[in-house]
């Protein structure tokens, strides 16, 4: 068995648990399985809920592909890999609460590699991030203190290093905001030797068992709170935010429309607005162009706290 497949199945079992704690949780919802495969690629398993009690959309995906040659992406970035063949398995996941003071969660972790007959260039990566529509200290506080506890059980800690890595990918330049309040990103993890790769897979594993602990226990305090109609626009503003992150600066839509097409981009940037909606990106931009005024206290704060680092525990919430 390849390190890739030995990986998917693993993959594949915390999809099966973590969307059965996904259902638990909604009560109501329930993910729609569909297993895809494609002639010379791969294949891979996809549960999406809509329309739940607590989730409006939600998403967790798992899938092992293959190719004759590496993605540009991965050719422009990794010395040496131009022309390989590579093997990689993911999961990735996206959930989008329906009250709009609950925060939109993401994660994937993925493993890549690159053969041409002889030694494996294997590598990990992967991460979590938190995108609120509007910002609670308390919230930002739980979530980076639980991901620093997780890189804190795998020496050396790179909590720093990779939420620095997180609050600079999730930029969105040209507007000079974070689609969120970050959280964790790191790539190209490897060590030598095979007590150096089960290092890193267990500290993948660990990552994942990381994320119910990090996203559920501000989902209790925030989905009952009462919102209305306002409160709606705003979400649906902010949402048109995180699809154009995708659509512009995400390397992971532009890896899969170098392995697939560019249908699967914009398809793929679309669904991860988490609107349940004819065409969400477009009702986004409308209300955009519709919000007014009104008490503006809780929009200035998750404004400002965009950039929030969230490392210290007792600072009070606003």
């Amino acid at each position: 068995m390849s390190h890739a497949t030995g990986i998917a199945e693993m993959l594949r079992a915390e999809q099966s648990r973590l969307v059965a704690e996904f259902e638990r949780y909604d009560q109501d919802g329930r993910f729609r399985v569909r297993e895809w495969n494609r002639s010379g690629l791969g294949g891979g398993r996809a549960c999406v809920l809509e329309r739940g009690r607590i989730f409006e959309r939600a998403g967790v995906n798992v899938s092992l592909v293959h190719g004759d040659r590496v993605p540009p992406t991965i050719a422009d970035t990794v010395p040496g890999t131009d022309g390989r063949p590579f093997t990689a398995t993911g999961i990735s996941m996206v959930l989008h609460p329906l009250n709009p003071y609950a925060p939109s969660f993401h994660a994937n972790f993925r493993f890549f590699g690159v053969t041409d007959g002889g030694a494996e260039e294997r590598w990990f990566g992967g991460g979590c991030d938190l995108t609120p529509a509007y910002g609670f200290e308390a919230d930002a506080v739980h979530f980076h203190t639980t991901l620093k506890a997780w890189c804190d059980r795998h020496p050396p800690s790179r909590y720093a290093e990779w939420k620095a890595a997180c609050d600079d990918y999730f930029t969105i330049s040209h507007r000079g905001e974070m689609r969120g309040i970050g959280g964790v990103f790191f790539d190209h993890l490897s060590e030598q030797g095979p007590a150096g790769f089960d290092r890193c897979l267990a500290l993948v594993e660990d990552g994942l068992a990381t994320i119910l602990p990090a996203y559920l226990p501000i989902l209790d305090r925030r989905c009952p709170m009462p919102y209305g109609e306002r409160q709606r626009a705003w979400q649906l503003r902010r949402r048109g935010r995180y699809a154009e992150f995708n659509l512009v600066y995400d390397r992971g839509t532009r890896r899969w429309s170098e392995v697939l097409s560019e249908t699967v981009r914009s398809s793929h940037a679309i669904r991860d607005s988490g609107t349940v909606a004819p065409s969400p990106l477009a009702a986004s931009i409308v209300v955009q162009q519709q919000y007014r005024g009104g008490k503006r206290d809780l929009v200035d704060r998750s404004e400002r706290i965009l950039r929030l680092l969230g490392e210290d525990s007792d600072q009070p919430e606003r």
